[in-house]
């Protein structure tokens, strides 16, 4: 199910952002609040990270999934975004909590098989269900998403314009098996394909590969691409990239990244592309057709 393209006008609406990991609830509540929003933060326990936790109403478990509920409607959300990284997927013995969780058990019961694209679209049913509109990045703070062609100082070399195309062809086969979002090339060849492990441990496995000379090169070559899955919903789990990203392309002596123009985020973007430009790597936005 691909995102929608309509446009919101989100005056006087509440949107409740259910946060997990990184910099990203932070950093969205800041964009809807200078646009006149006032959002409701509920942090999900053992994911938020210390700012968002100051700035939340509530920290709740998986097993609270019914107090979730009350509290965003309480505070007037009718509008919510699924906003952060989640470590680990919840397993059966946590999703026993309150009285709410337990009325919804079959739901979520369904929602923890199958693959991440058939969870994420189960999650939103389940909300969707309770009378909640889900929305995403596109729709309410699109400012956040990569733009177009190089992001900051450094420009990619020919090989390594390749080696984007590749890796990028890489990725749309990943998705199309629900398997990952990113792949890594290097002078014509994929070196590397995220699986349930991450980007950041694919990124450290190419950082031990290059050590052990499996990956051999003159300098740094090689493309990080990070690339939404083919008819992803682009309300959650778009691909992410940021400082530490920087610093474990740089560990495995890659010469830049790429994500997709208009559906991957980059998370702290200034700081991010600061990062690349002292580290001299390129930061590119792939511009292509919108698929699914």
């Amino acid at each position: 199910m691909a995102s929608r393209s309509k446009a919101y006008d989100l005056s006087g609406a509440r949107v409740g952002l259910v946060a997990g990991n990184g910099a990203l609830p932070h950093q969205v509540a800041d964009v809807l609040a200078k646009k006149g929003m006032d959002p409701v933060i509920v942090a999900i326990r053992g994911e938020a990270d210390p700012e968002t936790l100051s700035r939340s109403i509530a920290e709740l478990g998986w097993g609270e999934i019914g107090r979730l509920l009350k509290t965003l409607k309480r505070n007037g959300c009718s509008r919510l975004l699924l906003i952060g990284g989640i470590s680990k997927r919840p397993d059966f013995a946590s999703v026993f909590g309150d009285a709410g969780t337990l009325r919804l058990l079959p739901k979520i019961a369904r929602a923890l098989m199958g693959g991440d694209d058939s969870l994420l679209s189960k999650v939103i049913g389940l909300f969707e269900a309770e009378g909640f509109e889900v929305v995403g990045m596109t729709d309410i703070a699109p400012e956040l998403l990569a733009g177009t062609g190089i992001l900051g100082k450094v420009t990619p070399s020919k090989t390594a314009l390749g080696d984007m195309d590749l890796a990028l062809k890489a990725t749309d086969r990943l998705g199309e098996l629900d398997i990952g979002q990113a792949a890594v090339a290097v002078g014509g060849r994929v070196v590397a394909l995220e699986g349930a492990e991450g980007t950041d441990a694919m990124l450290e496995r190419c950082a031990a590969l290059r050590a052990n000379g499996r990956i051999r090169s003159k300098g740094t070559a090689g493309v990080l691409v990070k690339a939404a899955k083919p008819s992803q919903d682009l309300r959650v789990d778009l691909p992410t990239v940021g400082p530490r990203t920087i610093e474990l392309a740089l560990a495995a002596g890659l010469e830049g990244i790429a994500v997709e123009a208009g559906r991957a985020l980059i998370a702290d973007q200034a700081a991010t592309i600061r990062k690349a430009d002292e580290a001299g790597l390129f930061i590119y936005g792939i511009d292509r057709p919108e698929k699914g």
